[in-house]
């Protein structure tokens, strides 16, 4: 009922449905009190409605929004309260006294005062920020300044608002003293405060605080651009949810040869990119993206198919691939739109099969093989479980964009996977790991997540108090105190490392200051290899886990598992580099055979049906490498997907940047010539073969 309650109004927590509840119950009794009048009960009320109020903000929960689109936003609540403030005066048969008259005119003043100030801080916003974010991009020649205090911008309309308390507290103070004096001291503060903040703005407006204007920004870019000469571009356009796709790229581009150039088109992405060497340019506008000077570029990356990848296509100084963010045989690995690029770079083998197979017009010669980077992470299986309790990683992909069955194992055998796995005997550890995108489109899909969720958490906690695990969690008690220690000092670290020279600096000042250190780096890269290794040792092997969110990171989860189960999606064939067994759900029912017929990921999986009856085929190959009847099915399916081990995928990725790019420079010289002497050209162009000699 609660979890209902939470999901109606779409709130984050207990806390904020609490805290939602009392902040709709609280305005009612603030009319109540007004009208009886009872200025005690009209106090504690109000003080009711401030916490809550703050409470959702600090939170930054979506409720706020909503009460936005039904006129209940931020200033409404605030005027609300203060008409009834005025009104239990009325009703105290205070209407002729000064007092009545000066809390009138002190929230009128108040209200004048903060458009003026909303203002400022918008036009001081405004000036603030540029078309561009960058990354570790030299913005030296345009002379950034510091960027306002955290304190005078952050929030700034909520604050202002807020500033109506010492007038509220001292009008009420005097109603219950009858001391008017308190009630003008309370009002006094109030417009004071309000004065002040506004003033506080003013010089922030000064042309030696502001950023310089678009034009200029644009050109230090293009100095910049003109410098460094980028050869090969990571372009990507996304959500902030789908951060994942460009991060997985960021070591394989920090590696090829050449000048990389990472380009984003979405603001909100630059807070979910992982820490890089490599420049980063964030460009939102279409105009300015397509102002960019991108002629030394010979080879643009693109890991997702989006509307905003045609501002880049058009270049035809450089060769477009799309590299994807996963190889898989979901739709998305045979989208039509692939033909509009150059080239399609696949894992292996397989990749080239399935656009054969789908017959969407990419052509074979333009399907290059170049493995998997990313996955040079992931440890090989040994033959045996890393722990005496196995572990098994449950991590099924999303809903997708239709709601076809077979896009998520979730919805209908999500459960029963689970609960085959928390009831297994022997044993298992049950780690579970959702996409991301899990339920963002789908509310079954989000049910279905929530459900699975609470029977792990629900598992863990039963775990905990079992007598089997009892003398073992005593033992490792001060080791995983230690961890967790651990952890808290690696992330502090992490967050001083990471975060802005100063806090509360704006994007502007990040992109003045954000340049790339290599000890600041390799520092980083150790600390997360850290907080990875402290992470596992927080809790007992034997412990069942939820795992949402960037940490720890998926290959991560890959390596600490000894088997997988998951749908059709680019994890399964990740998954299959480590050579441990796994399990695919055939969730749209099409039976064992044709399963593996359409899906070649899953040729040496074992095939769960929604009932997850076949589950125990799973867990006696991880027990027993004698009953594991698949494992050379793995091992030669591992090269058909993602390429043979030798030479390294880096090498085979980078060469095939090395040839294209050579390519595209060839062509590039040769329209050079032809625009240089077109008589020429035609000229050749007209003239008939000349068979060879002999």
């Amino acid at each position: 009922m609660i979890s209902t309650a939470i999901r109606l109004a779409r709130v984050g927590s207990v806390s904020e449905l609490v805290a939602a509840a009392l902040l709709g119950l609280g305005f009612p009794c603030l009319m109540l009190a007004a009208l009886i009048p009872n200025p005690w009960f009209f106090a504690a009320a109000a003080v009711v409605t401030y916490v809550a109020d703050q409470f959702l903000h600090r939170r930054n929960s979506y409720l706020l929004n909503r009460l936005g689109k039904v006129r209940a936003g931020l200033p409404m609540r605030f005027l609300v309260r203060q008409l009834l403030l005025i009104l239990l005066l009325a009703r105290m048969d205070m209407a002729q006294d000064q007092i009545f008259y000066a809390t009138v005119a002190c929230f009128l003043l108040l209200f004048g005062i903060s458009a003026p100030h909303g203002a400022l801080a918008t036009l001081i916003r405004l000036r603030r920020t540029m078309p561009i974010s960058t990354r570790n991009v030299d913005l030296t020649p345009l002379r950034i300044p510091d960027s306002p205090p955290r304190w005078l911008l952050n929030r700034s309309a909520e604050k202002m608002q807020h500033l109506d308390i010492p007038a509220m507290a001292g009008i009420l103070a005097a109603v219950a003293a009858g001391e008017d004096a308190i009630g003008y001291v309370g009002m006094a503060v109030t417009l004071g405060l309000a004065v002040l903040y506004t003033l506080a703005l003013v010089p922030f407006l000064r042309r030696s605080r502001i950023v310089p204007k678009a034009p200029v920004v644009l050109k230090a870019l293009g100095t910049w651009l003109g410098e460094y000469q980028p050869t090969t571009m990571l372009y990507f356009s996304g959500s902030k949810e789908s951060a994942y796709q460009v991060n997985m790229w960021l070591d394989t581009m920090a590696r090829i040869e050449g000048r990389p150039l990472i380009v984003l088109r979405e603001q909100n992405l630059m807070a979910q990119l992982n820490p890089t060497a490599v420049p980063v340019v964030c460009v939102p506008g279409g105009v300015h993206m397509m102002q960019m000077d991108l002629s030394s570029v010979r080879v643009a990356l693109y890991p997702a198919n989006v509307g905003k990848n045609i501002h880049v296509l058009r270049m035809a100084t450089m060769k477009h691939v799309f590299v994807g963010h996963g190889d898989s045989d979901k739709i998305a690995s045979i989208n039509p739109f692939s033909k509009a690029y150059d080239e399609v770079w696949t894992a292996g083998r397989a990749g080239r099969d399935r656009y054969a197979l789908a017959d969407i017009g990419v052509r074979d010669e333009d399907i290059v093989e170049v493995g998997r980077p990313q996955l040079a992470p992931i440890e090989t299986w040994t033959g045996k479980p890393r722990n005496p309790v196995p572990t098994v990683l449950y991590a099924p992909t999303w809903e997708g964009w239709d709601d076809k069955p077979g896009n998520t194992s979730l919805i209908l055998a999500g459960e029963n996977i689970v609960r085959r796995l928390l009831n297994a005997e022997p044993p298992v550890r049950v780690l579970y790991k959702p996409h991301p995108f899990t339920g963002t489109r789908s509310a079954k899909a989000k049910a279905a997540h929530l459900r699975i969720k609470s029977m792990v958490e629900k598992a863990a906690v039963e775990r905990a108090v079992d007598p089997r695990w009892q003398a073992k969690a005593a033992e490792l008690r001060a080791e995983q105190a230690a961890a967790r220690a651990e952890l808290v000092r690696i992330e502090a670290e992490l967050a001083e490392m990471s975060g802005p020279a100063r806090p509360g600096s704006d994007d502007a000042e990040v992109s003045r200051d954000a340049l790339a250190d290599p000890v600041c780096e390799a520092e980083t890269a150790a600390l997360r290899d850290a907080w990875n290794a402290a992470y596992w040792r927080t809790f007992g092997w034997w412990e069942h886990r939820v795992i949402v969110g960037n940490e720890p990171r998926l290959y991560d989860c890959f390596n600490e598992a000894d088997g997988m189960v998951s749908d059709i999606s680019s994890v399964v064939s990740d998954f299959i580099a480590s050579g441990k067994p796994y399990a695919v759900a055939d969730s749209a029912g099409l039976g064992a055979e044709e399963f593996r017929r359409q899906n070649t990921a899953v040729r040496a999986a074992v095939i769960l049906s929604n009932s997850a009856e076949e589950t125990d085929e799973l867990l006696a190959a991880i027990f027993d490498a004698g009953a594991d009847t698949l494992a050379a099915a793995r091992r030669e399916l591992k090269e058909y997907l993602l390429g043979p081990d030798e030479p390294s995928s880096i090498e085979r990725f980078s060469a095939a940047v090395r040839d294209l790019a050579e390519r595209a420079e060839a062509r590039n010289q040769r329209l050079e010539q032809q625009q240089a002497d077109p008589d020429a050209a035609v000229a050749k162009s007209l003239a008939p073969d000349v068979p060879a000699a002999g």
